[in-house]
């Protein structure tokens, strides 16, 4: 994939008019009708300036690719990696972790002198 899972994009799938604010919460991960909500009440905060900041936000930013994400579950993973790298990294360390212990524990079985599954072996013979 060439597309990287870390960038902002403008959403044009889930878009309701240029598909800022579904692009903000896609990369932060927050619901988007609270996005459109803070955009309208900054949008009157501001006078206006939001939307100049939304227009250029919208010319500038590369399109969403389709396939971004293989699944919900990797769309969740890369907005955490977003939200926070390092809490994604030690769950993937501590993931790696369970998995390198639960092969080492095969390992052990399979390398260890195991009299009765030799025994089996050698019948098979």
């Amino acid at each position: 994939m060439s597309a990287s899972r870390t960038t902002f994009y403008v959403d044009k799938q889930n878009r309701k008019w240029l598909g800022v604010c579904a692009g903000i919460a896609d990369y932060t991960g927050l619901d988007v009708t609270l996005v459109r909500v803070g955009t309208a009440v900054l949008a009157f905060a501001t006078s206006g300036w939001i939307i100049v900041a939304y227009l250029i936000t919208a010319w500038l930013a590369p399109k969403k690719p389709y396939d971004l994400y293989d699944s919900p579950e990797d769309q969740k993973f890369w907005q955490g990696v977003r939200s926070n790298p390092k809490r994604s990294t030690a769950e993937i360390r501590s993931t790696f972790r369970e998995i390198d212990r639960r092969l080492a524990d095969i390992e052990m079985l399979y390398t260890s002198r195991n009299s009765r599954l030799a025994n089996e072996i050698d019948s098979l013979r």
